[in-house]
């Protein structure tokens, strides 16, 4: 609990020296907030970067029926969960934003081990 989720704490970095302490919420600076989300990652195309996308349903009152919604956000993977692979359930987090679209941080893989 050290960020103040109850996630589990990743193993420390192997190379201190090369870590990007900056934009790690485990062993870093970087304060989290706001909401916690879930979803799939489904592009790690980027370095250092996933694209989480998470479906949802929305009632529409004319029809009185759901339909399903569907967004993908770009999400900071900290090196210390760096490997991460397409399909993989994870949960992100809210945090100051990092580059232009990335808001959110990856804080916990919920599928396969790390």
């Amino acid at each position: 609990m050290a960020i103040g989720i109850d996630v589990p704490m990743p193993p420390e970095p192997t190379d201190p020296e090369d870590y990007d302490y900056e934009k790690c919420p485990f062993y870093g600076e970087l304060p989290v907030r706001g909401q916690l989300r879930e979803g799939t990652v489904v592009s790690t195309d980027m370095e250092k970067t996933v694209i989480v996308e998470r479906e949802y349903d929305v009632f529409v009152p004319k029809y009185d029926r759901y339909m399903k919604r569907r967004s993908r956000i770009p999400a900071h993977v900290p090196g210390v969960l760096d490997s991460l692979e397409e399909g993989d359930e994870v949960t992100i987090a809210e945090t100051r934003p990092l580059s232009k679209t990335k808001s959110h941080v990856v804080v916990e893989n919920l599928s396969g081990d790390q």
